[in-house]
């Protein structure tokens, strides 16, 4: 435990945000064996605001309402008294959010105050799920005393998280940057230009742009210009009229037209014709369009966000028209790619397993340290998206309510994730054993008889295994 509390000086005493703290902290303390750490702050009133909890699902965080007073963290940070609980399931001031008392009986709480200048600031708290640990509360204090001028500057929400739009997840620099500009331009009927890799979670944007705008209540539609034909584009776009080519029957109303006082969200706008290009330039020019096979001019009300994940400058003047150009580009916003936002990966791994297990009918809780450590060193060519598609699989593929290391797609399986250079099957199969075993040993707390159990092998056989991998079950409690 000297090792995790010298880790946690280390990260503690640099000059990150709360934010950035906060996730190593918090793991740092489940790898001891104090886990579904939380850690909470005072806010207005007698409200209790959560900053952050490790190893439980974004439904269970939001479970955990607190007040000044109530439960046990509410008292903590009332009388700046800690509190240890050595049974939660036979306390019956013990504010059961999570369901413990069914799920771990023999499971303790600790819970001290954050203090900062004098003033409880916070609490932190935790559970040991195999028993009750005498230092747990000394430790935690150490750790609430590294923290504390953190939470302390945490102090009320400020105006740049008040930007933060409720579709979009991150708290990185990058993205609060995109935060920012989205609320400069979100009121106006400026024209936007989305820019950035596939997968970086333009559509999103564009819907944040349209619901902080006076045009929230119009209609928000998006075209996908790479995934039609020209000419159904082009009638898609500007509709059409009776007898205007083969197969048109009757008069058809496009989608400038149709979405009068709203938003249109045109993407990957790269790939439009340069005759599509012409027509969508006397769009933004005049405001006003012609029907495929009509001469009637109609004026149109829209607002344009436009997105592409190519380089447009590089396509001027041959296949991009660049008087067009300047008029999309009025004000650009560009989106970083994942490997650019890597402090939010965990948190958007997080918000997926909460979708997926809705989708799935699963009750997936927590991502092993195993499966962290190769989202954060795997480089995201497919940035959110693929991150996304990389959970679902590995909430699938779960076997309990943890995701693995192994649950994850192949493409992430690499040496410098791992750290294992296996040659072959059975290098692989061993790879796989040790990482079971480890894991079952952190559940447990180094218990060697509860983590067979948990594998659903001998005592004996799980010795076996902690010696031929050498692990150190004593690495796992809570010793010195």
């Amino acid at each position: 435990m000297s090792d995790t509390l010298a880790e946690v000086a280390r990260v503690a005493s640099s000059s990150l945000s709360l934010d950035e703290v906060l996730g190593p902290v918090l793991r740092l303390l489940a790898e001891s064996g104090l886990q579904r750490a939380t850690l909470t702050r005072r806010g207005r009133g007698d409200a209790l605001v959560l900053e952050a909890g490790h190893g439980m699902t974004p439904a269970e965080l939001r479970r955990l309402q607190y007040r000044v007073g109530r439960g046990i963290t509410g008292r903590v940070v009332e009388t700046g008294e800690p509190e240890s609980i050595p049974r939660v399931a036979s306390e019956p001031r013990f504010e059961d959010h999570l369901g413990m008392r069914q799920r771990h009986d023999r499971a303790s709480f600790s819970c001290v105050p954050v203090r900062h200048d004098g003033e409880v600031v916070g609490a932190l708290s935790a559970f040991r799920m195999s028993g009750h640990a005498p230092r747990d509360l000394a430790r935690l204090e150490v750790v609430a005393g590294l923290i504390a001028a953190h939470v302390a500057r945490r102090g009320t929400p400020t105006a740049e998280s008040a930007l933060q739009p409720s579709n979009l997840i991150g708290r990185s620099k990058p993205m609060k940057q995109v935060y920012a500009l989205i609320g400069q331009v979100a009121p106006s009927p400026t024209t936007v230009l989305l820019r950035g890799e596939s997968g970086t979670g333009k559509e999103l944007v564009a819907q944040a742009l349209h619901a902080k705008s006076p045009r929230a209540g119009g209609p928000f539609v998006k075209v996908n210009c790479a995934a039609l034909a020209e000419g159904v584009l082009e009638s898609e776009l500007f509709g059409h009229e009776k007898g205007a080519f083969t197969g048109a029957h009757q008069r058809r109303i496009g989608r400038f037209e149709r979405v009068h006082g709203g938003t249109v969200f045109l993407d990957e706008i790269g790939d439009l014709s340069p005759q599509t290009q012409i027509k969508l330039l006397r769009v933004l020019q005049e405001r006003e369009l012609e029907r495929v096979g009509g001469d009637r001019t109609i004026e149109v009300d829209v607002r344009i966000i436009a997105a592409t994940s190519r380089d447009l400058e590089a396509m001027l003047p041959e296949s991009f028209r660049a008087d067009l150009y300047y008029r999309l580009n009025v004000f650009p916003i560009r989106l970083p790619a994942l490997r650019e936002r890597r402090a939010d990966i965990v948190l958007l791994a997080d918000h997926f397993v909460e979708v997926c297990n809705r989708a799935h009918g699963r009750q997936v809780r927590r991502l092993a340290t195993s499966a962290i450590d190769m989202l954060m060193s795997y480089h995201w060519p497919g940035n959110v998206r693929e991150l996304e598609n990389c959970v679902e699989r590995a909430v699938l593929l779960a076997r309990d309510d943890v995701v693995l290391g192994h649950h994850l797609p192949p493409s992430l399986q690499t040496a410098d994730a791992t750290g294992t250079t296996p040659s072959g099957l059975k290098e692989a199969l061993a790879v796989f054993e040790r990482e079971l075993v480890q894991d079952a040993l952190k559940s447990t707390a180094g218990n060697i008889a509860a983590a067979a159990r948990v594998l659903g092998i001998s005592e004996r056989i799980m010795g076996l295994r902690v010696n031929r991998y050498g692990i150190s079950a004593r690495s796992y409690k809570n010793v010195g």
